[in-house]
């Protein structure tokens, strides 16, 4: 008799966003190259590799079409996790990725953003750095050169430049914490 084949949370992660970002051609590719990244700062740093992988797939899925509600993709992905009864700690991984509070508030979402648990935690941070530092591509980069890319793509208008002032100097502090836990790793 076989043994069972047991998926973990990241297996499932991915299915989910090949689902729903499979077709989204530099969406997905950034998104599998976050999950690469995440795999293997997880492994360096000794964190819980399926839970961070898993936030990684995760990440960006409120960018897909049916999940469109608030039209800010955090909130967007993080509400389709609770509806499919993902753990609320995977949610608010996805919820408040990327320095997405400052967006939020800047849009006027801070209540919808609060129906998530907020971690602020080394899970969060590694999450935030391997997204910033990989392209729409899914190619390495730089966080100065993803963050420069990210608010030229949006628009001197956009609310991604609206949050900058607080936004950039967050996602600064989250890369020197991270690479100076790299480097002594």
């Amino acid at each position: 008799m076989a043994a069972p084949i047991i998926l973990t949370r990241a297996d499932a992660a991915r299915t989910i966003a090949e689902t729903l970002l499979g077709d989204s051609g530099n969406r997905f590719r950034h998104t599998a190259g976050v999950a690469e990244r995440a795999s293997g700062l997880a492994v360096r740093l000794g964190l819980d590799e399926d839970l961070l992988v898993a936030a990684a797939w995760l990440h960006d899925i409120g960018y897909a079409s049916p999940l469109i509600e608030t039209g800010f993709h955090p909130i967007d992905g993080a509400r389709h996790l609770t509806r499919e009864g993902w753990p609320a700690q995977i949610a608010g991984l996805v919820a408040y990725h990327s320095g997405a509070r400052f967006v939020a508030d800047v849009r006027g979402l801070t209540t919808e953003l609060a129906e998530f648990p907020d971690e602020r935690n080394l899970i969060s941070d590694v999450l935030t750095y391997a997204d910033q530092t990989v392209g729409p591509r899914g190619d390495r980069v730089d966080p100065e050169t993803r963050y420069t890319e990210m608010l030229h793509r949006h628009g001197p208008c956009s609310f991604n430049a609206q949050a900058d002032p607080l936004r950039r100097p967050y996602l600064r502090a989250i890369a020197t914490r991270v690479e100076y836990l790299l480097h002594q790793s």
